[in-house]
Parts: structure tokens; sequence; C-alpha cells
């Protein structure tokens, strides 16, 4: 097992995922993910003392909101219904020394690694939804900013990966996934857009929300700030269709990277390395310097 040194030592905005506390999965949440009947009881997480009252958990579809950590739990709850099947999400614990796990214990834990993730994103970057029941989450790493720090990895809870997931989806997570990723974002941006850029992490819309336009909702939020500060914006996909999709929103495809480590039912996991560039007024783009399933 990594050392919590050595765990403390990543640097990369993804190495402060989820922090997760009660959520209720309901029949409904379980039916939209393809979840069998086995499923349907709930799961609990370390509480969390946020210091504050819980908000109203409905939105207006019409209307883009930040979240705050009182919402951490339902928008980990909808993320983690929108990655249940994703390739990237089934990478770390699908693995070959954890096929003897249920799949209830396999959904749990994809559930805690969501509201880790959540967690520290509501601590260090931005989180945004649309849509009623947190129907699409999006969460952004701002520019100048990452979860790096021991408190915010010892806060969001992704110290407890390293004994949560199995010897092999250790490997894969902080061995393999996080260094690709910092390395990529780098490489592909260099040192000054790496910083300065908004950095699309995770955007996902459970099931019964899609198809009503919230991830774009929720991404033009953003891209309209970065185009007013002059600043690129920079994601991961690991979604065929979505090429497409974001194609259409700005984004243009540097580079496909991949994960290796999966065989059998994983296999490798393909990952579109996509930028946007600032647009000006005109449409132009600006010449400053300047994830994910939707």
């Amino acid at each position: 097992m990594e050392s919590i040194l050595n765990l403390l030592s990543t640097k990369h905005p993804l190495a402060l995922k989820h922090g997760a506390t009660v959520v209720t999965e309901t029949e409904i949440g379980k039916q939209e993910a393809g979840l069998p009947e086995e499923l349907t009881t709930s799961t609990s997480f370390p509480k969390k003392n946020v210091g504050i009252a819980p908000t109203p958990t409905t939105n207006k579809a019409d209307e883009v909101r930040v979240l705050t950590l009182a919402d951490y739990e339902d928008a980990a709850y909808s993320l983690a219904l929108a990655f249940w099947d994703d390739h990237s999400s089934r990478y770390f614990i699908h693995t070959p020394d954890r096929a003897h796990w249920t799949l209830k214990q396999k959904w749990d834990l994809h559930l805690k690694m969501m509201g880790y993730i959540v967690y520290a994103h509501l601590l260090k970057g931005l989180v945004v939804s649309a849509g009623e029941g947190y129907g699409c989450v999006a969460l952004w790493m701002p520019p100048a900013q990452n979860m790096d720090d021991p408190l915010t990895l010892l806060r969001s809870g992704l110290w407890r990966l390293t004994y949560q997931l199995s010897p092999e989806g250790r490997t894969r997570f902080f061995t393999e996934f996080l260094p690709l990723l910092n390395h990529t974002k780098s490489s592909v941006l260099g040192p000054h857009k790496d910083t300065h850029s908004y950095y699309l992490v995770y955007i996902g819309t459970r099931p019964r929300a899609r198809g009503n336009g919230f991830a774009r909702k929720c991404i033009d939020a953003v891209t309209a700030r970065a185009d007013r500060e002059g600043r690129a914006c920079y994601l991961e996909s690991s979604n065929d269709v979505n090429r497409g999709i974001y194609g259409r929103m700005g984004f243009v495809l540097q580079r496909e990277i991949f994960l290796q480590r999966g065989g059998g039912e994983e296999g490798h996991v393909r990952l579109d390395i996509m930028v946007r560039e600032p647009v000006g007024e005109e449409g132009e783009e600006g010449d400053a310097d300047s994830g994910v399933d939707v």
C-alpha cells in the first residue's frame, strides 16, 4: 500500500477526490443507472461537519447555480449515477483482484469515490449544477487553484482510497492515472496556460435528466467567464459521443491518451484531450496566452 507521505506528494488536481457523507439511494436513482434490486439499500459515508444548514435540493431547470458544501451528498449521488457505466470510472473498481466483489460493493465504493471528488472540488474548486435534482453537475478547477495540499486531501477523504481500492486499483489510480493526467495537461497547455486555464475535471448528467441541455449550461457558464478573462479551458473525455458535443462548444481535440493496465472486461481506456481557446466578442479566438460524461 502506498504510504500517506507518498500520497501527499501527488501533484495533480485530481489528487483530491471525494468526501461523501450519508447518501440515500432511491429506487428511482437505482433504476436510472440500471442498477439491480439488490442495491436499493442506503449507503453511509463518514459524516462531515460542514457548519451550514442543508439547502433545498430542487433546482429550476433554466438556472445554473454554484454549489456549496451543503450540496455535496446530492451532487455526488448524481455524478455517481452519471458515471456508473463510464469506462474511466470502472477502470479503478472493476479490477481482476476485485472480481469476487458483489455489484453492491462496487457501487458503494464508486459512490464514495464520487463523494471524495465532489467534496474536494467544493473546498478548492468550482462546482456548478443545472436541472432539478442536481440533473447535471460540473466540477471545475479555476486558474491558479489546485487540491494538492494535505489538509484538503484529508478533509476530502481521498486518503481513504489507499485502503479502499484494491492493490491493482491503487496502482491504476495513483501510479498510472494521476501522473498521466498531470503530465499530459502540462505538456498540452505549457507551463503558463496550465496554471492559468479553467480545467473541467468532471461533468455528468444523471440518466433521467439527459437531453435537456443541462450540461451545455454548466459548461457555457464557465467558458463565458473564461472568455471575459482571456483564458483557455481544458478537459479530458472518456466518452466517444462527447468528442463531437464538445467540438460544437469550441473545444478542439489535441491528443488521445490511454490507460493501459486494463484487460478483458475493462480493456484499454481512451481519453480525449480537448482545449477551448478564449473567444472574443466577434467570435474570434483571443490571443491571450491562456470530465467525462455529458
